[in-house]
């Protein structure tokens, strides 16, 4: 049996769908639909999400789309549908949507999961401040908008980043 969390929901799939990926379970058994399948080999980051191991609280991002399930064994996932309650957004959403950082919004989910995972991680570890641009370079430059919304998810997360980076020091 394979045990891990979505969303703080304890899952438990049998073994034999180990080979499963998390993004067909996340669609198909869980109707989380937020992590979007896009280029499906992992290169464009649409599917991803945020997966922390057993007790450690370091957030990871993760791509669904090509994650078997049998690599999920203690993991605690959370996908877009997760990061506030229904009807609220978190500050990074909310910077995204004050940006107008997104067009046609495909992409979106993977940029405000890979932005959520760095704030995080900031909020626990501020990098010096000549630092902040390469992390926030790192975070989300790996992904891929057909839009080329990049210069406002980048100014949407610089925003938000500064201000937690700054607060955690």
């Amino acid at each position: 049996m394979i045990r891990f969390s979505v969303n703080g929901a304890l899952q438990q799939v049998d073994d034999g769908r180990g080979a499963d990926t998390l993004l067909d379970f996340l669609h198909d058994d869980l109707g989380l639909t937020g992590s979007k399948l896009c280029c499906g080999i992992g290169v464009c980051r649409a599917c991803t999400v945020s997966v922390a191991k057993g007790e450690n609280p370091t957030q990871v991002p993760v791509i669904a789309c090509s994650t078997p399930l049998s690599t999920l064994d203690d993991c605690r996932i959370t996908t877009v549908e997760g990061l506030a309650p229904p009807g609220q957004v978190t500050d990074i959403q909310q910077a995204f949507l004050s940006e107008f950082a997104f067009q046609c919004g495909y992409c979106t989910p993977g940029f405000v999961m890979a932005a959520s995972i760095l704030l995080d991680r900031l909020a626990r570890d501020p990098v010096p401040a000549d630092r902040l641009e390469h992390e926030i370079a790192g975070a989300i430059g790996p992904h891929i908008c057909r839009c080329t919304g990049y210069v406002r998810y980048h100014a949407a997360l610089s925003r938000v980043a500064a201000q937690v980076n700054a607060g955690a020091s």
